[in-house]
């Protein structure tokens, strides 16, 4: 059973960086088919997909998010991280990463982490 579990700061200010780190067990990143995708869900909002690493390495990034976003991966930790720049108020959100065998499949996902952007 995959497993997913987000890190990271709970308070950024505006204008900085967003850094978050996925740490998985009970598998790992490099398994073949598999996505490794961020997910986000402001207050009241729905979830809106951000973007997605996939075994080989591949990133794909959501359109109006691409000029902030980065996706990267740590094999060796078994860890994928998100971040995103020149963030505002309207960047706070719960933030989660889940694993699946789309972009979009979220079969396994975290807990999610609360991400509040304020000065």
């Amino acid at each position: 059973q995959v497993q997913l579990q987000e890190s990271g700061p709970g308070l950024v200010k505006p204008s900085q960086t967003l850094s978050l780190t996925c740490t998985v067990s009970g598998g790992s990143i490099t398994s073949n088919g598999y996505y490794w995708i961020w997910i986000r869900q402001p207050p009241g909002k729905g979830l809106e997909w951000m973007g997605a690493i996939t075994w080989s390495g591949g990133i794909y990034y959501k359109t109006s998010l691409k000029s902030r976003t980065s996706i990267s991966r740590d094999t060796s930790k078994n860890q994928f991280t998100l971040q995103l720049t020149s963030v505002t108020p309207e960047d706070t959100a719960v933030y989660y990463c889940a694993s699946g065998a789309g972009r979009y499949d979220y079969s396994y996902r975290g807990q999610g982490t609360q991400v509040t952007v304020s000065s």
